[in-house]
């Protein structure tokens, strides 16, 4: 399932499908982004979470709030959907960079050598004109959040879910075999062991 899929205008006009793009409410998005992301089976495709332009606008408000690191944003959009979506750092990275480029985001270097991102007055300038459609969609990941804690087992997706994006966070820049990888692949060995002498 995807959403949005009617064009950057997505205005519906003679389809009768409502209001477009930005139409769709918290609880409408997150009723059928559970079906696809949750109750979807075999063969199904995964829900959209962001239309286009959307992530850009998510990541500029989380910005906006306090100088962030890349990986410190997927966390803060992973807690916006209660733990049930964390956006790749294969799509979040870029898309910082096209941000950068367009003058919505200042680049700085902490003490660690990590990159830490902060709002322009070209960005503010975008929040503000955006701002009815950003909470917007806050309101739909807040619906996906209270919809997945609705589901049978979304306790159970959440935590597997986090454990996905910890492992990617945190092992992105090591090397094949490096005494990290073994260590997290250690706890995860000793995790699926305790799990199967569950009674």
């Amino acid at each position: 399932m995807k959403f949005g899929s009617g064009g950057p205008g997505g205005s519906g006009r003679g389809s009768g499908r409502g209001r477009g793009r930005r139409g769709m409410t918290g609880e409408k998005f997150a009723r059928a982004f559970a079906q696809a992301a949750f109750e979807g089976g075999k063969g199904k495709k995964r829900a959209r979470m962001f239309r286009r332009g959307e992530l850009k606008l998510v990541l500029l408000h989380l910005i906006a709030e306090e100088p962030r690191h890349g990986y410190d944003l997927i966390r803060q959009i992973e807690e916006l959907t209660g733990g049930h979506y964390a956006p790749s750092p294969g799509i979040v990275y870029p898309t910082l960079t096209l941000m950068a480029e367009m003058d919505q985001i200042d680049e700085a270097v902490d003490d660690d050598g990590k990159k830490v991102y902060s709002i322009t007055d070209a960005g503010s300038a975008q929040l503000t004109e955006e701002a009815t459609h950003i909470a917007e969609i806050l309101d739909r990941l807040d619906g996906v959040s209270k919809m997945g804690q609705a589901s049978d087992g979304a306790s159970v997706r959440r935590a597997v879910h986090n454990l996905k994006s910890a492992i990617g966070i945190r092992l992105a820049d090591e090397e094949k075999g490096s005494d990290k990888i073994l260590e997290v692949t250690a706890i995860i060995d000793e995790a699926a062991s305790k799990i199967e002498r569950l009674k």
